[in-house]
């Protein structure tokens, strides 16, 4: 909310049309990513691979896999596929280590240290950009356009 007020401020005093200033708002928050991957990866941490894949770009503390009472883990969908609460992109692998496992670590390992611990380097079978939260694409919503085979359609899709 409060991006959303700054942005349209920001568009009042510097008479930016609020179509562009919408436009910068959306790109400021989050969007919803929805995936579906090669084999069950759901309670494996991912990190992020550099475009060649051979080192890890980005990768989660292990603190930062907690949430309240619980993880991260992905929101289970219709048909396989994963709404994401982690920040994966098409280059994301996943470790062999669960949220557990991973949450329960002392300290973070090196990049290194966590690259050799990669299950499957390329996990994903497809990933979709359905834009900002919003009631559209809600898990109820994400689930009807899933089960209406209409996710590739209304979704911008990444892989």
């Amino acid at each position: 909310m409060r991006i959303a007020i700054v942005f349209l401020t920001a568009a009042l005093f510097l008479n930016i049309p609020e179509t562009q200033a919408q436009v910068g708002m959306s790109k400021a928050m989050p969007h919803v990513l929805v995936y579906k991957t090669k084999k069950q990866y759901r309670n494996l941490v991912p990190v992020q691979l550099s475009a060649d894949k051979k080192s890890i770009v980005s990768y989660p503390a292990p603190g930062d896999v907690k949430a309240g009472g619980g993880y991260l883990s992905p929101v289970a969908l219709h048909g396989g596929y994963l709404m994401d609460k982690m920040g994966i992109n098409e280059n994301s692998a996943f470790l062999r280590l669960t949220y557990a496992e991973y949450g329960k670590l002392k300290e973070g390992l090196a990049p290194e240290q966590l690259y050799k611990m990669i299950a499957d380097k390329d996990p994903m079978k497809e990933i979709c950009d359905c834009g900002v939260r919003s009631k559209s694409n809600s898990v109820t919503g994400l689930n009807a356009m899933i089960d209406k085979k209409q996710l590739r359609k209304k979704c911008t899709v990444l892989k």
